[in-house]
């Protein structure tokens, strides 16, 4: 079953001067087992769309429908706490949050607060911090004493740790150098693949929309402007221009061969297809 937002709206600060209606008549369906982006100008209310998802806010108006659980406004959620282990939430710096004096003891806590015992969240804690690609003899070291990659991987082991159905990341790859955003995004890549992970990502990166996502939302003043499969997204660049986008690098390319007379197919998506393409017709003319 999708998640799905029916008239959903949040307003902060409700009857004061600073009352600000961040989502407004929100209508989304995300498909689950995808890699769904969240994409908007900085203000347009990705983060707070997506802090609904394990009821860390609570809606204002509507109804959201996530795994077997309905949240709706002026209602009380019930399974609270079981949703906010279904449903992992790893904010922009996750990295500031770490606070245990090793790295195996921050990962376990999730497990621990949620029932596991000493053992076993040691067992899951190791299990993830195998996922995010760190090396055993790191569990013993202090988070104070990783690199900002490591701190981060370490941050998101503590949410894999709780075994989530859904993960939700914002802005994963802030701060990362080109190397460090493209092992985190193939390691997103790898938990949607091999572990079934629904995974939603709010990023500003286009190239990591083009890449690694299956569908896209456009939040636009606190709306949804459109929602739609990544491929029928970037096909025609003039809908991101449209709302201020920069279309990926090889869209760019694609429109820009095209208007030399290049005839290239919508369905190259690599840029080794393109230059096989454009030397045929180079060769051929």
């Amino acid at each position: 079953m999708p998640i799905s937002f029916e008239h959903v709206g949040h307003t902060y600060s409700v009857g004061t001067p600073f009352e600000y209606a961040a989502l407004k008549d929100v209508n989304l369906d995300i498909r689950e087992g995808k890699i769904t982006a969240i994409i908007g100008m900085t203000g347009s209310g990705k983060s707070t769309l997506v802090q609904h998802l394990n009821a860390l806010l609570l809606p204002t108006e509507g109804t959201i429908r996530i795994l077997d659980r309905t949240i709706t406004a002026g209602e009380k959620p019930k399974k609270l706490k079981s949703l906010r282990k279904d449903v992992g939430l790893v904010f922009q710096f996750p990295e500031y949050q770490l606070f245990e004096e090793t790295v195996l003891k921050d990962v376990a806590f999730g497990p621990k607060n949620f029932g596991a015992t000493e053992d076993e969240a040691a067992q899951r804690a190791a299990k993830a911090l195998k996922q995010v690609g760190l090396p055993a003899d790191i569990a013993k070291k202090s988070p104070l004493e990783l690199s900002g990659g490591q701190k981060r991987r370490t941050a998101i082991a503590g949410i894999l740790a709780m075994d989530p159905q859904i993960l939700v990341l914002d802005e994963p790859t802030a701060g990362l150098d080109p190397a460090g955003t493209a092992v985190m995004m193939e390691l997103f890549r790898t938990l949607n693949k091999e572990y079934g992970k629904t995974i939603l990502i709010v990023t500003h990166d286009m190239e990591q929309v083009f890449r690694y996502c299956d569908d896209v939302v456009v939040v636009a003043d606190g709306t949804i402007r459109t929602k739609m499969e990544v491929k029928d997204f970037f096909r025609d660049s003039s809908l991101c221009k449209s709302m201020n986008i920069l279309p990926p690098a090889l869209i760019r390319m694609k429109d820009m061969l095209t208007e030399k007379g290049f005839e290239i197919p919508e369905e190259i998506d690599d840029i080794k297809s393109l230059a096989e393409c454009v030397a045929g017709q180079v060769n051929h003319g």
